[in-house]
């Protein structure tokens, strides 16, 4: 297992519940990949904020397969309040400055549930709203998993459905960018209905938000590789896979390895990454202990491993670097492809204050550069009370035109931006002000993306990938990366998987609960809960091949 962020973290736990020899690799020092932690100075700082919704059951099977679902809550029902700054421009004719809108749903069925809160979205004109509730209806329509519809651009098809800039801005802009984190009218219009379709028409309840209450540190990283511990699988840190080699045909039909996974040699320094991503941050340390991996048989300082069957969970970029000669065919777009899609930041901005400037756990904002900001002062494990002290984290999404700006030119950008939300901030003191920039955090996921995306399974059997850049017909979320892991699992299974202990062939995947290529719910089952732990795994290149397993396997990317 070459990989260790959370399709990795899925695939691992699904062979090793299945009685494989399992070894992961991770060239940091710590689990997670990139939903993880850091401290800096006594602060707890998550290194991207990010939140699920009801719908994500593949994510949310995995929580609670670490035993965290109860520090992920979910929402009783889908509610966000919608700021803008006071004192702003109005944006039209029948916009008040400053005001503050709630998008909540009501209690009615899929889709009906949010049709009342876009009737009343005080954010829009009366015109704009009546617009608005067809244009969202005719999603209905979009079949994502077509080719074409991946051709197309989302801002285009929006505007021919009568959604002006204003709309687009001041409404789908809160669902889109920050699932697709591109901008909105530059998104692919198969991603965007995914998102809209399974999200905001599918089950009442399936854009409830869940937001961590722990770093995702210890949600994922940490409880993970207790995890594998108990399962009995090694875990390398501060491991780097410099090379995958296959074995000639004739040497595996005698009995040998399939592959031969040569390590790089540790830098004199340590772990590769071991930093923070946190401007003006000196001396901040990454959270998260090594294990030594003496009794896997991996030599501390390069070596190989032999195995038979490699999953690479990587980055598309180096993915294309480890992937051997023959292994992806040459029709299509291939590794060259790959390169195609790109990388889009996120760039996130922490602002601490000597005194509580707002009541609210989350926000979105229109007309501002702010576009989510979260109250982390708990979770950050600050100390404060009842009356003192504020940490609040803002969330840029298709953040380019930020990634590169100094920690010093954002600052004088959004703390008055965050005053002009949030009043009670005008008094305040700001007492530490930083920045950490996601500069790779997911694809870019624009109209023709699709096509780059590749399968599970190579064209050298007992290779597999996995990834949320990978073809799982979600965004590249932490959903998409889950059944990634989860594809990968089964494409490992269905190429005759890696030998289990004693030397016996065995199935490789453990159940899931969930179809990991179709987004919508399987089977219409209700998306409050994560499906039980018997359950069909269903094959994402063949749906018509189910194998029943006893064990539930179903891990988590936002």
């Amino acid at each position: 297992m070459i990989g260790g962020g959370l399709a990795g973290i899925t695939a691992a736990i699904a062979l090793a519940e299945s009685g494989n020899d399992v070894t992961l690799l991770e060239a940091r020092p710590r689990l997670g990949g990139a939903t993880t932690s850091f401290s800096r100075d006594g602060l707890v700082v998550d290194t991207g904020q990010h939140v699920f919704l009801r719908c994500c059951t593949a994510y949310r099977g995995l929580l609670d397969k670490l035993g965290m679902t109860a520090h992920a809550p979910l929402q009783p029902r889908f509610d966000v309040t919608v700021l803008t700054p006071q004192g702003a421009p109005a944006q039209g004719p029948a916009v008040k400055t400053g005001r503050s809108a709630r998008l909540r749903r009501a209690r009615l069925p899929g889709p009906l549930h949010m049709l009342p809160a876009l009737a009343r979205y005080p954010l829009l004109s009366f015109s704009e709203r009546a617009l608005v509730s067809r244009a969202a209806l005719a999603f209905r329509r979009v079949d994502p998993a077509d080719p074409a519809t991946d051709e197309i651009r989302l801002g285009d098809w929006l505007a021919a459905r009568g959604q002006d800039e204003r709309a687009r801005r001041a409404l789908w802009d809160l669902f889109t960018v920050s699932s697709l984190n591109i901008p909105g009218d530059d998104a692919s219009l198969a991603l965007a209905a995914t998102v809209v379709r399974t999200a905001l028409l599918g089950a009442a309840g399936a854009a409830d938000i869940g937001v961590p209450a722990l770093p995702l540190g210890e949600l994922h990283g940490e409880a993970a590789l207790r995890l594998l511990g108990r399962l009995g699988a090694g875990v390398r840190l501060g491991a780097k896979a410099a090379a995958i080699e296959a074995a000639p045909a004739e040497s595996v039909t005698s009995g040998e390895p399939r592959f031969r996974v040569r390590l790089a040699r540790p830098d004199k320094g340590g772990a590769e990454d071991g930093g923070t991503g946190a401007d003006d941050a000196p001396g901040a340390d990454a959270r998260g202990g090594a294990r030594d991996g003496a009794d896997d048989g991996v030599p501390a300082s390069g070596g190989v491993i032999d195995a038979d069957g490699v999953v690479l969970a990587v980055p598309h970029d180096a993915a294309a670097r480890l992937v051997p000669p023959g292994a992806v065919p040459g029709a299509g777009p291939g590794t060259a492809g790959w390169a195609e899609l790109g990388a889009a930041p996120i760039v996130n901005v922490h602002v601490i204050y000597d005194r509580k400037v707002t009541a609210l756990p989350f926000a979105a904002a229109v007309d501002s550069p702010v576009q989510w900001v979260f109250d982390r002062t708990l979770i950050s494990g600050m100390e404060v009370s009842a009356d003192r002290g504020q940490y609040l984290a803002i969330s840029l999404s298709a953040a380019a035109p930020y990634v590169d700006v100094p920690a010093a030119v954002i600052r004088e950008e959004f703390v008055p931006a965050l005053a002009d939300l949030f009043p009670a901030a005008r008094d305040a003191r700001v007492t530490e002000f930083f920045v950490t920039r996601e500069r790779r955090a997911t694809f870019r996921q624009v109209p023709g993306s699709g096509r780059l995306r590749p399968p599970a399974r190579t064209a050298l059997p007992g290779l597999v990938l996995a990834g949320a850049w990978t073809g799982t017909g979600w965004p590249d979320t932490m959903e998409g990366a889950v059944r990634s892991g989860l594809n990968a699992a089964i494409a490992l299974r269905d190429s005759a998987g890696p030998a289990g202990r004693g030397g016996a062939r065995a199935p490789v995947a453990a159940g899931t609960g969930i179809n990991p290529c179709p987004p919508e719910i399987v089977n219409g089952s209700d998306p409050a809960r994560p499906a039980g732990p018997v359950q069909q795994l269903r094959n994402p290149e063949n749906p018509e091949s189910d194998v029943n397993s006893s064990a539930s396997a179903r891990e988590v990317r936002s």
